[in-house]
């Protein structure tokens, strides 16, 4: 009787432990499940508008996503450029890391993203990337690089819809310095710097070829004034 007393203590006791866990673990997929619900499924809203996932970072400006259909597809974020990270025959530039860690917290923390293509641009680049404006949860990304000096405003080849936002805020972030132009100023200094050592090198250069000219004319100067002394100097002793 005191053996099956034990071991139903036992057995009671090994409940309570094991209780807490499951539930934990119980709580823990079902806040899973619900945070998984909060992001939208990726579906097409028309023919210039669909909500993606993200499948993968690449950088600043570039991410693949996933369409409601499943096709994964690289996406080249339109109008802007932001410092290059993974170019093959670039260094990273200054704040190119920033732009591409900010760029995949935005998109791997968002609840939606979509995407808008301009009517006015290609749906494609030569690279068959698509072209596209990139909302996270209907904030403009492109505005937000621009705004933070991450990138700045390129690859314009038409009136597109966003561009004049884009542009104001490009000028705003020029204005405080910040990001990609922080160090503006110190590139305009050594570009002068390089520009008047340039000029110098120029002049120097254009300086020493007219010496050369003056040298070899003086030269020759001072040689057909020797032949005609020689030659006075011969009459005057033939008439002696």
């Amino acid at each position: 009787m005191k053996q099956k007393i034990m071991v139903g203590i036992m057995l009671w006791s090994s409940l309570w432990i094991l209780c807490p866990v499951t539930i934990h673990a119980e709580e823990e997929q079902e806040g899973n499940e619900i945070e998984q619900s909060e992001k939208v499924a990726p579906k097409k809203i028309d023919d210039n508008n669909e909500i993606v996932s993200l499948e993968k970072c690449v950088d600043g400006d570039t991410a693949n996503f996933k369409d409601s259909e499943g096709n994964i597809f690289k996406t080249r974020f339109l109008a802007i450029d932001t410092p290059e990270t993974v170019h093959p025959t670039k260094e990273v530039e200054a704040y190119g890391k920033d732009a591409s860690n900010y760029t995949c917290d935005q998109l791997t923390e968002a609840k939606e993203i979509r995407l808008e293509y301009d009517p006015a641009a290609e749906k494609e680049d030569k690279y068959n990337r698509r072209l596209a404006w990139v909302f996270v949860d209907d904030v403009l990304l492109q505005k937000s690089l621009v705004e933070l000096g991450y990138a700045e405003v390129a690859y314009l080849y038409d009136d597109y819809k966003y561009t004049p936002i884009l542009q104001d805020t490009e000028a705003l972030a020029k204005a405080k310095k910040v990001g990609i132009w922080s160090e503006e100023e110190e590139k305009e200094e050594q570009q002068e710097t390089e520009t008047k050592e340039e000029t110098k090198k120029e002049e120097d250069e254009k300086k020493s070829w007219i010496e050369k000219i003056i040298d070899y004319t003086l030269g020759q100067i001072f040689k057909y004034i020797d032949k005609l002394l020689e030659k006075i100097v011969k009459v005057i002793e033939d008439m002696l």
